[in-house]
């Protein structure tokens, strides 16, 4: 079981997340099948928590503290593995409007 996820592993999440919603019956099977990579459906629920911990985290420091990213595009200095460009796409797949 691998604990490291690559741009091209949270792409296809990415891509699950929006087919396989909360509704969806195996929902964390489907999704770690989509991924592949032997990601199990515990590690991709694992992935997901961590992930809405990132976004709640973004929000309540939102304004308070600027921006912890860098100007030149690179990625955010909190630690998540998706960087800059993809903290619009975690906050649409974590927060569905």
């Amino acid at each position: 079981m691998s604990s490291s996820w690559t741009e091209y592993q949270n792409k296809l999440f990415e891509d699950a997340l929006a087919i396989y919603d909360e509704d969806t019956p195996d929902r964390w099977q489907n999704i770690a099948r989509a991924v592949g990579c032997g990601k199990s459906a515990e590690e991709v629920k694992r992935h997901y928590i961590k992930l809405e911990k990132d976004l709640q985290h973004m929000e309540s420091t939102k304004g308070r503290q600027g921006s912890n990213h860098s100007s030149s595009g690179g990625s955010s200095s909190n630690g998540n593995s998706w960087g800059k460009n993809n903290d619009d796409k975690r906050m649409r797949y974590l927060k569905p409007q």
